[in-house]
């Protein structure tokens, strides 16, 4: 009788008692994605209408449990659902800066791929089991968990669920327009921190892409170009090496106003400042955002226009392919290259840049063994020289190289892990964050030492060349507008130095705007955005003209290419050269230890026996090794070059991947069928 009685009074209050729940589950959720119930409180009591808001999206979402009988299954079930989601996303932010987000949830169905990617071994295995048991426990809801018991008035609840997602969209439009919320992320891991899981989660779900401008039309867009009229024809000449080299994280930390620094970091970058072109380079994030740098600087499309936290590179670039500054210039004879001193899947670069343009793909699992590594665990920067001058040494023609560099990552340690640095540091509001930045300034000195040595070899190449360096964006060091003398976050610096003569010229120039300068600087003028900058830029409404031509570009009818797609997707290599497999030695017949000998072998080479993943050992770039198992004639032998990200996804074979082997003596010769 009481269990009865009390049930009833909570039906008559359910509202209130769902939306306390709800509440309750937001503030969960958020201690999850923070690691943190302190930082979690912290976040509801200095946000109070940011957490209100977002717990009233959860409890939008619940009311539809007033349409049904089954009220606590469905609320069960909602529950778990965010739950859930929290749990994703705290996990993936355990091992990553970005958090989960709309590109992401095209992953969940494949929940194994994602635990594999990001817990040992026995988390995965705990993981199904918990999941397990919530879709039993929710099963035996869905049958034994009591009913309503009185009658659903649809004609009262449907409109109430009517007018809660009413009122839920009026406080959206209030909140965006009271700046409560942002429909801007500079930096997505920032803004969950700043607007919460849920509705972050949402924009990145929802609002994506480039919406349609209000005035699109083939003759709207007949129109911006024919403002392009003006600018002069390519030379027609050999054009100069065009090297693009992408920074990580690379900053003055001169320009942090608290920051005391024993010593400049970036003398070498400095003086280059003084001699060269330079200037502000205007990006799209803040702590991190990579590939929408490049994006932008790739491309010369503004990123401004995308959704919200949006990564071209996990959205559109997936399913086409985009005018780029390697489209463009193969036109005109070049060969295009992309290096990368991490693994060739980071940020999916291995299957986007096919859709830039990209003739080979140099990353990490390409390059050789001397690879060194910070005391975080990213190659070194030094090891790019190299692989630079190697891509034009390949070609007879001009080339474009954009290079991505990665020592300068974070997350940077708090406790002090250098061992006597050269740079010290002081002044910062915590002995933590001076460690953070001690740890920082000493890895772009490094970072530092190899543009000096880059330049000089540079500076001897018999080609003409133009290298273009800057940071990708501030690194994660939680820094405020006030804190930096140039009172802005969204900008780093940038130096276009040549060894032929370019006169210099000063100026701020955003990510988008920088390849356009560059063609214009050498006299390329071609390519529908690049063409547009150079003729557009600083001119009455070059910005709303710009976001008409990205749309058409990209989501529209192409009215701009005359409705066709110009650029088909490359058949990008990976890597400059071949992987040979050419013969195998038996070397001791009591554990039957053979040479694998080849060409281009490097630590991520693999040997695959039979169809079967072989342990291999790596020798030098021409030997490898394996040991267990007597080899027979016509077993089938390949090496195979292997991410290096937890996935290891094979990235190419060697040519002679349909191989049988014979016997002639101690050695197997190989032979294609």
């Amino acid at each position: 009788m009481k269990w009865h009685k009390l049930c009833n009074i909570c039906n008559k209050i359910s509202l209130i008692l769902q939306a306390l729940g709800c509440a309750v589950m937001y503030f969960l959720i958020e201690a999850m994605s923070r690691h943190s119930f302190v930082k979690a409180w912290d976040f509801m009591v200095q946000k109070p209408l940011v957490f209100a808001y977002n717990a009233q999206f959860i409890f939008t979402m619940m009311l539809i449990v007033y349409l049904f009988r089954r009220r606590v299954f469905w609320r069960s079930l909602i529950s778990v659902f965010w739950i859930l989601l929290g749990a994703i996303n705290g996990i993936l932010l355990m091992n990553r800066v970005t958090p989960f987000t709309g590109p992401d949830v095209a992953m969940v169905t494949d929940g194994l791929a994602i635990a594999k990617k990001y817990l040992p071994s026995y988390g995965v295995t705990i993981v199904w089991i918990v999941l397990g048991v919530v879709a039993v426990a929710l099963l035996a809801m869905f049958i034994k968990a009591p009913k309503y018991k009185g009658k659903i008035r649809y004609r009262y609840n449907v409109p109430l669920v009517l007018a809660g997602i009413l009122a839920f969209v009026g406080m959206t439009h209030t909140a965006l327009d009271k700046r409560i919320l942002s429909n801007y992320f500079g930096n997505i891991a920032f803004a969950y921190e700043d607007y919460g899981y849920p509705y972050c989660l949402a924009t990145t779900i929802f609002n994506t892409g480039i919406s349609c401008p209000r005035d699109y039309s083939e003759q709207e867009i007949e129109r911006i170009k024919s403002t392009e009229d003006n600018l002069p024809k390519t030379k027609d000449k050999k054009h100069p090496n065009i090297l693009f080299l992408q920074l990580e994280s690379f900053f003055d930390p001169t320009l942090v106003n608290y920051l005391d620094v024993s010593e400049d970091p970036i003398p070498v970058f400095r003086k280059l400042m003084k001699e060269y072109s330079s200037g502000y380079y205007k990006v799209p994030s803040v702590g991190a955002g990579t590939a929408n740098t490049e994006f932008e600087s790739i491309t010369g499309m503004s990123l401004h226009y995308f959704g919200p936290g949006e990564y071209p590179y996990k959205s559109i670039l997936k399913e086409k392919t985009c005018e780029s500054a390697p489209y463009v210039l193969k036109n005109l004879g070049y060969s295009a290259h992309a290096i990368h001193n991490n693994e060739a899947n980071f940020y999916g670069r291995r299957s986007i840049f096919p859709n830039l343009g990209f003739d080979t793909f140099t990353s990490e699992e390409y390059m050789p063994e001397e690879n060194k590594k910070n005391l975080l665990g990213w190659v070194k920067d030094e090891i790019l020289t190299d692989e630079i001058i190697k891509c034009m040494d390949s070609t007879e023609e001009s080339d474009y190289i954009y290079t991505v560099s990665v020592q300068g990552h974070g997350d940077y340690p708090a406790e002090p892990i250098l061992e006597n640095p050269k740079i010290t540091v002081s002044g910062s509001p915590t002995k933590e964050q001076d460690n953070k930045w001690e740890y920082y300034v000493n890895e772009i000195n490094d970072m530092d030492n190899f543009v000096k040595e880059l330049t000089d070899a540079l500076e001897e190449y018999p080609e003409d060349v133009v290298l273009v360096m800057y940071g990708d964006h501030l690194p994660t060091m939680d820094l405020t507008v006030e804190d930096v003398k140039n009172k802005y976050l969204f900008q780093t610096e940038y130096v276009i130095w040549d060894n032929f003569g370019l006169e210099k010229k000063d100026e701020n120039l955003a990510s988008y705007q920088m390849a356009a300068e560059v063609l214009n600087r050498v006299g390329i003028h071609e390519g529908t955005i690049f063409r547009y900058h150079q003729a557009r830029r600083n001119t009455k409404n070059y910005q709303v003209d710009l976001e008409t031509l990205q749309y058409d570009l990209l989501y529209g009818e192409r009215y701009a290419y005359g409705g066709e797609n110009l650029f088909e997707r490359t058949k990008m290599k990976m890597g400059l050269y071949d992987v040979t497999l050419d013969s195998l030695s038996l070397v001791s017949d009591t554990d039957f230890t053979y040479y694998i000998h080849g060409t281009n072998f490097t630590p991520s080479s693999q040997v695959k026996l039979n169809g079967d993943w072989y342990d291999t050992v790596y020798v030098n770039p021409t030997t490898l090794i394996i040991s267990g198992t007597e080899l027979s004639d016509f077993d089938r032998l390949s090496v195979v070059q292997r991410s290096n990200s937890s996935t290891r996804k094979p990235l190419s074979k060697s040519y002679d991947r349909s191989c049988y082997a014979l016997l002639d003596g101690n050695k197997w010769k190989l032979n294609r069928e």
